[in-house]
Parts: C-alpha cells; sequence; structure tokens
C-alpha cells in the first residue's frame, strides 16, 4: 500500500483508535490532518510529526467546526486521499437519563458529521479515494443503557452503504466496526487504568482483546489499492466475539437473573 505524500482526514485522531490510524498513515509518508476537541493531545501529536501533521483544534459535533475545518484543509492540500470518520463519543442511555440535547449531540457527532464532512470534501476527492467510517459492534448488540452511542453506530453504519452508492466512481465507501479494543496506550496518562486480567483476553476467540493498531491496519488495507473492488461494506473486527455464541452454563458463565 503506497500513501506516500497522500492527503488524509482522521476525525477525532488525537486520542485512542484515529491517533493509531493517524500515526498509521504518518508511518506510510502520508500527510494527516486532524480535528479534534482535544487541544493539548492535538498539539501533541503535531509537535511530534511537524508539517506532516495539520491540526485543527474543534468540535466535529458542530457545522461551523466542519466548515472551518474543510476550509483549512483545502486551502493548504487542495484534494483528499482518505477520509477516516472517526469521532464519536457515548453519553449513555435511556436508564441514566440521556437527554434530548445529549442524543443528538451523539447523532451530529456520530452520524451528521461523516455525513456532512464527506459533503463538504467530495468535489475534492482525488482518483481512487476512500471514505471509512469508524461504527463498533455496538450497532449489532447492546448491553443495557447504551442508546446514545448504539444509535450513532447503528446510523453510520447505514449511512456507509448509502454513501458508498451516491460516491459510486468518485469515492469508495467502507466502515469497520470494532469490539473491545484497548486503547490505553493511545491516550495520556490512561496508563492507571485497571489492568487487563487473562479471563478479558480469553473470551475471545482470538485469544486476546484487540488493539488500536488492529483497527489501523484494516483502516490502510481499506484506503488501499488492494481493496480496489471493496465498497458499501462493513468489516467487523473484534476477535471473533460476536461470533461465539453463549448460553447459561456455557465457558463458565452463568446467568444470574
Amino acid at each position: 500500500m503506497v500513501f506516500q505524500d497522500k492527503v488524509c482526514v482522521v476525525t477525532g485522531g488525537a486520542n485512542g483508535i484515529g491517533r493509531a490510524v493517524a500515526e498509521a498513515f504518518l508511518s506510510k509518508g502520508a500527510y494527516v490532518a486532524v480535528i479534534d476537541a482535544d487541544l493539548a493531545a492535538g498539539e501533541r501529536l503535531a509537535g511530534r510529526y511537524g508539517d506532516r501533521v495539520l491540526f485543527v483544534h474543534g468540535d466535529a459535533a458542530e457545522e461551523s467546526a466542519l466548515r472551518a475545518f474543510s476550509e483549512t484543509v483545502l486551502r493548504r492540500f487542495h484534494q483528499i486521499d482518505c477520509l477516516i470518520n472517526n469521532a464519536c463519543v457515548s453519553r449513555k442511555g435511556i436508564l441514566s437519563g440521556c437527554s434530548y440535547d445529549d442524543f443528538m449531540y451523539v447523532l451530529r457527532l456520530g452520524v451528521a458529521a461523516p455525513y456532512f464532512l464527506t459533503k463538504l470534501f467530495l468535489d475534492a476527492f482525488a482518483p481512487g479515494a476512500s471514505v471509512v467510517n469508524i461504527s463498533s459492534t455496538r450497532a449489532l448488540m447492546s448491553q443495557p443503557d447504551t442508546e446514545s452511542y448504539t444509535s450513532a453506530k447503528g446510523g453510520i453504519g447505514a449511512l456507509t452503504h448509502a454513501l458508498a452508492i451516491s460516491l459510486s466512481g468518485r469515492a469508495r465507501v467502507n466502515s469497520i466496526s470494532p469490539g473491545w479494543i484497548d486503547t490505553r496506550l493511545y491516550h495520556e496518562g490512561a496508563e492507571s487504568a485497571p489492568e487487563l486480567i487473562a479471563a478479558d483476553h480469553g473470551q475471545h476467540p482470538a485469544g486476546r482483546v484487540g488493539a488500536p493498531p488492529d483497527i489501523a491496519e484494516t483502516v490502510l488495507f481499506l484506503c488501499g489499492d488492494g481493496a480496489s473492488f471493496i465498497t458499501g461494506q462493513n468489516i467487523v473486527v473484534d476477535g471473533g466475539m460476536t461470533r461465539q455464541m453463549i448460553y447459561h452454563g456455557d465457558c463458565g458463565w452463568t446467568f444470574r437473573p
């Protein structure tokens, strides 16, 4: 996969999976433009990579921030090779009283922003351009009190195949649904989070919890020439967890209603 001097945009690229994706593109010689609400983390990323990174501080849930970001990116780079719509948060759900405004904020960040940023860059996509939306296995299954995040991730999955058809001949559009990804090493100061235990890893058919580079490598694949016949698809990267059926008494698990 050749990304030398390609222009890659990553929303929420200062921490977590977004940072791993940004650094993966940078390691291949690309230029990376990042919008993130975490000013300190964004400045650290830009400080490490110099003029290879264009960092814009802003909240991708706001239309004005997206417009300003796209204008800044296009003023410097003029065209886009890869757009990675990664930014999203959770504001929980119905059991904890997630408000209308909180719910709509998550939808703006997780669904409306990817749509609108794709629209803003539409005329700037280079030949062979690729859009990758970061969804989640939570679009396929749920824990209690997760309605805001789950709805956003379900929405971006549907948005992916809609955009793939609308952008036919202009850009390929795919999504990735990560499972449990341990992002501690990609957040400053998160080393104090509880350590994973053997059971955390062992419950995955792949034998371990995922790491941000697992997702970054999948992004690189989808943006590369080897994926030129793939569009409108969702790739689940979860160590097999969504394929493992568990009933009471299986794998040491007991249901206690």
